[in-house]
């Protein structure tokens, strides 16, 4: 066995950035949300998927004496998360409701001792017990993860993230230690998300009692995210989304559809034609959910065709596209669906087909809402939406504008600016070009390694599938997904960079010494053969 050493606390974020996580830099936000963390301030971070959101607070757990609490809205992948940083090195877990009572006694006992660095919660289960067992606990940070849930004016308003209101306060009057009264908030929060306008990041700050909070907006143009739209009746849709769909073959992604039924019938009609796919949708009971989901995530079928019920939190890194059969509700929302493609940075497809009968669609939920103010308001929003993709304008460009960010047109990323549209996509069928960066933010790359040729990168790559496989097999004898163990990227660079000793392979963007000594060996050796 590959033997490091992992010590329980490191001095400084960039320690545990290189010697955990196998990363020489930050990308843009993380230090400074970091730097706020630590400081004791409250903070707010409006980063896309994708850009690492994560690491602005476990760096700090393994940091700063005491407990993270992370406030998340999806129990369902908790488990997930929790291996993820298991897999690292971490002190971590999850009290939900999915565990036996004596599972779920024992670990509240060992949160109110301090064993844990990280602790997952819902905000669902903030009840009287809970907030009592808080008080006592020796927190040292809230996260507030998808923290637009708590706004109405956000997309995906969820009533469950009201119980967060004025939740520091009473956690602090009762008795909490906090972070040793570090800066002026003592216990401070960090809320997180990946889609605010300014309206929801201002309702964020107030609903949470932030108090001078520092913030953090990245960019929200993701360059390896091809955004095409297409227009219904300008073609065969059900046809052209089985063709885009056979151009990715082998490889993951999620078509969104508009209700129950047209679910059931998309993935009935892709599994006729060939395609391991299956349904998503809240009319499912919780176990079949609970099983797409997790053979989703596991590699074990290519497709989820689903509602808006899937998808919130996706850790899944290797999603090659996002297929929308019908519109979204509004810009905000098509973003952060969109956002689950790609996110290990390499390039994905994500395809919108719209109609003007999406919109009265849409029009027609609306009558459930009693506030003529927030309904005058989702209903502009999804003509927002239309008028966006019914334009000859570079895609990116609306999406940002959408968010406040002046952007020239992305020349490159879009069906407008390439000319290339969905006829193309099915038609032509190529390979998907994918060029390694050189000096990619948070990533580490081998001194002497040429890193900017264009490299034919298609899944069926005799070692890419070696290395794939290899790591389905790791992963499923651990029950994790695949991607905990190396994301798609990692293994590209591992075929990139062909490390040939456990010395080399640290220099990998994205191993640390955990990944290398679970892992080191067997993948050497499966480099070695190739």
């Amino acid at each position: 066995m590959l033997r490091t050493m992992i010590e329980p606390r490191a001095p400084h974020p960039e320690s545990v950035l290189r010697d955990v996580f196998g990363y020489d830099e930050f990308r843009p936000g993380q230090a400074h949300i970091i730097d706020a963390v630590l400081a004791g301030r409250d903070c707010i971070g409006v980063m896309p998927t994708g850009a690492g959101k994560s690491l602005t607070f476990q760096i700090p757990a393994r940091l700063m004496p005491g407990t993270v609490v992370v406030l998340s809205p999806l129990i369902s992948l908790m488990k997930d998360q929790v291996d993820a940083l298991l897999d690292l090195g971490f002190r971590a877990t999850a009290i939900n409701s999915s565990l036996a009572a004596d599972e779920r006694r024992r670990r509240l006992r060992g949160f109110e001792r301090g064993d844990y660095e990280l602790v997952y919660l819902a905000p669902e289960a903030l009840g009287p017990h809970m907030r009592a067992r808080l008080r006592h606990a020796p927190l040292s940070l809230i996260v507030v993860d998808e923290a637009h849930c708590i706004s109405q004016w956000g997309h995906d308003f969820r009533p469950s993230y009201r119980a967060l209101q004025g939740l520091r306060d009473e956690i602090r009057d009762g008795g909490a230690t906090g972070n040793g009264g570090a800066g002026e908030n003592g216990l401070p929060i960090l809320a997180l998300t990946a889609t605010a306008t300014r309206r929801v990041a201002a309702d964020i700050i107030r609903q949470l009692g932030m108090r001078k909070p520092e913030g953090y907006k990245g960019s929200f143009f993701r360059s390896n995210l091809r955004v095409v739209c297409r227009k219904k009746g300008e073609g065969n849709t059900r046809a052209e989304i089985l063709g885009l769909i056979r151009r990715h073959r082998g490889e993951s992604g999620i078509v969104y559809c508009l209700s129950r039924k047209s679910v059931e019938q998309m993935a009935e009609f892709l599994r006729r034609e060939g395609v391991d796919a299956v349904p998503y949708h809240a009319g499912l009971d919780d176990g079949a959910r609970a099983e797409h989901q997790d053979a989703f995530a596991r590699d074990e079928v290519d497709v989820v065709v689903a509602t808006i019920a899937f998808g919130m939190g996706i850790d899944k890194s290797n999603v090659r596209f996002v297929i929308h059969r019908d519109m979204p509700s509004d810009i905000e929302s098509w973003y952060q669906e969109i956002g689950r493609a790609g996110r290990d940075g390499l390039p994905s497809d994500c395809v919108l087909f719209y109609s003007w009968a999406d919109v009265k669609v849409r029009e027609r939920f609306l009558a459930e809402i009693d506030d003529p103010t927030v309904r005058e308001a989702k209903r502009r929003a999804a003509v927002d939406l239309f008028r966006l993709a019914d334009r000859d304008a570079c895609r990116h460009r609306g999406l940002l504008a959408y968010f406040g960010e002046d952007f020239e047109a992305c020349g490159e990323s879009c069906d407008v600016c390439t000319g290339i549209g969905v006829t193309d996509l099915v038609d032509v069928l190529p390979v998907l070009k994918r060029k390694p960066r050189a000096g990619r933010a948070g990533g580490r790359v081998a001194a002497g390694r040429a890193t900017t040729t264009e490299i034919d990168r298609s899944p069926s790559d005799p070692t890419f599938q070696r290395l794939r496989t290899l790591r389905k097999e790791l992963a499923d004898a651990r029950g994790v997904p695949a991607y905990i163990v190396f994301s798609d990227q990692v293994l590209w660079d591992l075929i990139d960079l062909r490390p040939g000793s456990p010395e080399e392979m640290l220099r990998v963007p994205g191993i640390g010494p955990a990944k290398l000594e679970q892992y080191g060996e067997v993948f050497l050796d499966a480099l070695r053969e190739g």
